[in-house]
């Protein structure tokens, strides 16, 4: 509600901004996201104007951040890379400013007071429809955003938004179109199709010793080991660091007397208001004299709501009787807080001045948060105190790890020292292994290192997650080898197989087609029935995509049926008939669905004005990369 006073320059100048919104960016997405800051050594500049280093890597971390959460919870950054999100984020933020200053160009632009509408409006940062400022700072803070780069980031993000809209409000479409794609949409076909399954030809085939052999001879090349490593670690856990630390009584009073203390700061005020604007058409005076003579009004018992609603001249909160919801300490300077903080339960201040005019403040609710007592968070500091333990205990081993690896020649050295397990891991390839260790892409990639391999060296400090970091040794290098025929002769069986039935399945079924497109009867094929469906349209799903796509591609029988052969997914074959089709007759088109179809394609239509636009606007910008 306080922002709400800020709307149409009619309220408080509330000095706050709040964070991230969950808006969805039409065409950027994530990777949009940019700051204020300028900067030298900018990465890019779009006919002059720098896209800043900080502005790159702030766009690329959110940008990671966005791709770890689309992951879920067991998200692995290693296999994120680093390079390419640079890469993306790049041109997008290039794309973005090319957008913007297009949008300037047609002299577009969007006032404050509008931006401020659509924060306040924001329902991912209300409580109980309310602008909490809580809520703000946490949604800010995982963002990893400031206030001022949020807002900048609204402001381009609605010019783009408006440009795109009108093009795509200035799209239009011709009554031939629509009725055409109508006609289209409720054609129906009749069809029949006869599904063949590769298995049943597979019983058919025979095979040779030459064939093998002559298989093997030509593919020798495909049938080689793979190059494999064992290796050997040094893992720093901070499950097994929980047993090295205790707890201490003395730091669990000083942390609960931080508690105490934030408990004495938490009260909350719900603060209500009259507002007289002082403008052109009421000056200081007049707006004091009114106020004035609202307060002997309130002080001879006239309901503030009542007055606030018929006299207020605060036009978000007027309606609601004044009120203003929680007041949050620091939220206005000045004094408007001062009588905010001066006042008890049901007291109305004297008139206060603003720079929008006078105010009459009462304080309708004061709500002190209860303090906790000391066992009923014990357990909950106690699990505090051991994880910033551990925490601490962890950075440091592993900075004793990354320092006792790099001087020594293999893990001994640092396992003694440190009292830790060499742990051996079973050989794996470049696909990984079967534990969670030797599968992390970060783990792989080192391992196959060239210079690890070819010297024996410890690797970097590898991070797993936030709780696990480990330092590997090639302890043997496994190359490539040459497999026998023996070795793969039911793996060449198997490829065979299938080649085979299958060459067989198509020269059956290239037969049976050409009796068919003669006139033939449509007969079972080797078992397999043929199906049938009347009247089906595009959007039909209860016959199989791949048949339905096929259909709806095939020309009108001019006689009898038409027919084409498909080879499916699962590797059987399909033989579909199209034996009638049926167009609409256009008169039957009511004008709204011939209206609402002409602005779908008018609006499609926009959508490629709008893309042919972005593409020209890139082209001609000045674009510079380092």
């Amino acid at each position: 509600m306080l922002q709400n006073i800020r709307d149409n320059s009619k309220g408080i100048v509330a000095k706050i901004i709040v964070g991230l919104i969950a808006v969805t960016f039409a065409l950027f997405g994530v990777e949009s996201l940019v700051s204020l800051t300028g900067g030298s050594n900018a990465p890019a500049t779009v006919n002059g104007v720098e896209i800043s280093e900080r502005d790159l890597l702030q766009g690329a971390d959110l940008q990671r951040r966005q791709l770890l959460a689309q992951m879920g919870e067991n998200a692995d950054p290693t296999l994120l890379d680093d390079n390419l999100i640079r890469k993306a984020t790049l041109d997008n933020l290039i794309q973005q400013e090319v957008l913007v200053q297009s949008a300037v160009s047609q002299d577009m632009a969007i006032a404050d007071q509008a931006l401020d509408q659509m924060i306040i409006n924001t329902s991912d940062f209300q409580v109980e429809g309310q602008f909490n400022r809580d809520q703000y700072a946490a949604v800010l803070r995982n963002a990893g955003l400031t206030p001022m780069m949020y807002k900048e980031l609204l402001r381009k993000e609605s010019l783009i938004g408006y440009e795109r809209s009108g093009y795509l409000l200035s799209g239009f479409s011709l009554e031939q179109e629509a009725e055409r794609i109508i006609s289209l949409d409720r054609e129906t076909r009749d069809l029949a199709y006869v599904q063949v399954a590769l298995d049943d030809y597979k019983q058919g085939v025979s095979l040779t010793a030459e064939d093998l052999s002559a298989y093997y001879a030509d593919h020798q090349s495909e049938f080689m080991t793979d190059e494999q490593v064992v290796i050997e670690y040094l893992l720093i856990n901070k499950t097994d660091l929980l047993k090295q630390v205790t707890v201490d009584d003395a730091e669990l009073q000083s942390q609960f007397d931080q508690v105490l203390a934030s408990f004495e700061s938490a009260e909350q005020r719900t603060v209500s208001h009259i507002m007289i604007e002082v403008s052109d058409q009421v000056d200081d005076a007049a707006a004091l004299a009114k106020a004035e003579k609202l307060a002997e009004r309130l002080a001879s018992g006239e309901a503030f709501a009542a007055l606030a609603e018929s006299e207020s001249d605060d036009p978000g909160s007027a309606p609601m009787g004044g009120d203003l919801g929680v007041y949050q300490q620091g939220l206005l300077d000045g004094p408007f807080e001062s009588a905010v903080y001066a006042l008890n339960v049901g007291e109305v201040s004297e008139p206060v001045r603003t720079s929008f005019g006078y105010h009459l403040i009462t304080l309708t609710e004061l709500t002190a948060s209860e303090a906790p007592v000391f066992d009923d968070v014990k357990d909950q500091l106690i699990a505090e105190q051991m994880d910033n333990k551990v925490e601490q205990l962890y950075v440091e081993k592993v900075g004793q790890l990354t320092d006792l690896s790099f001087s020594a020649g293999d893990l001994q050295e640092p396992a003694e020292e440190l009292q830790l397990t060499i742990i051996e891991a079973p050989a794996f390839g470049s696909a990984g292994g079967n534990d969670d260790i030797t599968a992390n892409a970060r783990v792989i990639r080192t391992a196959f290192n060239e210079e690890l391999i070819r010297d024996g060296l410890n690797s970097d400090p590898i991070e797993l997650d936030s709780g696990r970091t480990l330092v590997l040794r090639v302890k043997e290098h496994i190359r490539p080898r040459q497999l026998s025929e023996e070795e793969v002769s039911e793996q060449i069986t198997e490829v065979l197989v299938v080649e085979k039935a299958g060459e067989a399945l198509q020269a059956s079924l290239e037969a049976e087609l050409e009796k068919l497109k003669q006139g033939g009867e449509r007969v079972a094929i080797n078992g397999a029935e043929w199906a049938v469906a009347e009247a089906v349209t595009r959007a039909d799903r209860s016959q199989s995509f791949e048949v339905m796509t096929t259909a709806f591609k095939m020309p009108k029988p001019e006689s009898g049926a038409s027919y084409s052969l498909i080879t499916l997914q699962n590797g059987a074959k399909a033989i579909v008939a199209v034996t009638a089709v049926s167009t609409p007759d256009l008169s039957e088109i009511t004008a709204d669905e011939r209206k609402g179809m002409r602005a779908v394609l008018g609006q499609r239509a926009g959508q490629f004005d709008y893309q042919a636009m972005t593409e020209a606007r890139k082209s001609a910008a000045e674009i510079e990369k380092l």
